[in-house]
């Protein structure tokens, strides 16, 4: 088992579903073939991590609420901290880019520059259907849908706490919900719930979540003890994950597969085993939030200067030029974690402690 409450393993696999994320956006801008269907499911990276977050959260703060020792204010604190400093950042630079390619006589996409749907994305509530477009950093959305779990978090982990006694139940009746909406939203919507990000971003996260929250009170009330086992399980469902992608099964039955391979590797973690738990991918999954936000600016700015300095007749990248971009994304995501993400997120933190530490203390007779 893993010491304290983190689990090495899924620490490592945030890497891996940012940069499916970063594959699906930079593929358009290879000269070559079309994107593989593996690379084409490249969005559902935004569903392993909101899984991974329902996951996670219930393992760090799940007992807390069970014992009454849950503090809401401090939980919404610490996660605006992890979240919030590089939000900004980013989408200040974002707008700074933008007024700056105005200045210099470059046509900017007029949705980046999108100030009525400002407050909303300063707020983070741009995907609760109150930003008029997915301007500034549009990845960003996805954290506006985390911010909703997390103030509802509550009722999640309520749920898994109920499920807590019947975990088999609750697994079922999370993949049942998840499906269920899957199917109802396409139907009403006109597109698959999977796809949704300004309008309905905040209801993408929701079952997901809540499929994450019912796998680790299953995890928890069933833990490994073969480590073979967990080995087997967790080859076999990355195996049968990754074909269903690269041969476009539906994305529900898709993200129920990145669902067991979460619980393949916490089951790793259970039995003792430190397979996917080097050094180098706790750092890589460390740093996997910064990927995310700075790969849609990093490419912008690749794309357009590299085309400038090599101009090509259908605006596509060199597989050179590409793969400098690709790659590229991985030492500048971890400056902005060094030079921004972990700082401000200490800091926050540290002001957070100064304050408890100063709140008077009454005596009672």
């Amino acid at each position: 088992m893993q010491d304290g409450q983190n689990i090495r393993q899924l620490t490592g696999l945030r890497f891996f579903a940012a940069y499916w994320v970063v594959l699906y956006h930079y593929w358009p801008h290879l000269q070559g073939p079309p994107r593989p269907m593996f690379v084409e499911k490249g969005y559902l990276g935004v569903e392993l991590f909101f899984i991974l977050s329902g996951f996670i959260l219930c393992h760090v703060y799940r007992q807390s609420v069970a014992d009454g020792q849950f503090r809401y204010g401090g939980f919404l604190w610490n996660r605006l901290a992890r979240v919030y400093p590089l939000h900004l950042a980013t989408l200040i630079g974002m707008g700074a880019m933008a007024v700056g390619a105005l200045a210099m006589g470059f046509s900017v996409d007029p949705h980046i520059l999108s100030w009525p749907s400002l407050p909303a994305n300063l707020l983070l509530l741009h995907a609760w259907g109150l930003a008029d477009t997915a301007g500034w950093n549009h990845p960003s959305w996805s954290i506006s849908a985390e911010w909703f779990a997390y103030l509802t978090f509550p009722v999640f982990a309520w749920g898994a706490l109920k499920a807590s006694a019947r975990p088999i139940a609750g697994v079922a009746f999370a993949t049942l919900f998840l499906a269920g909406l899957y199917g109802a939203f396409e139907r009403i919507a006109g597109f698959p719930l999977t796809q949704a990000t300004i309008a309905w971003g905040a209801l993408r996260i929701v079952p997901c979540f809540a499929y994450g929250c019912a796998l680790h009170a299953f995890w928890k009330a069933r833990p490994a003890q073969n480590h073979l086992l967990a080995m087997a399980m967790t080859v076999t469902s990355v195996a049968a994950t990754s074909l269903a992608a690269g041969f476009g099964a539906p994305d529900a039955a898709i993200v129920l597969g990145l669902g067991i391979v979460i619980l393949g590797f916490g089951r790793l973690a259970q039995s003792g085993s430190t397979i996917f738990a080097a050094p180098t991918l706790v750092y890589l999954g460390e740093i996997s939030y910064s990927v995310y936000m700075i790969c849609i600016p990093w490419m912008i700015i690749f794309v357009n200067l590299s085309l400038r300095m090599i101009p090509s007749d259908n605006e596509k990248l060199t597989i050179v030029a590409w793969l400098v971009m690709l790659i590229g994304v991985v030492p500048l995501s971890a400056a902005t974690f060094h030079l921004i993400e972990k700082p401000a997120r200490q800091a926050m933190k540290h002001l957070s402690e100064r304050r408890t530490l100063r709140r008077p203390v009454t005596l009672q007779a």
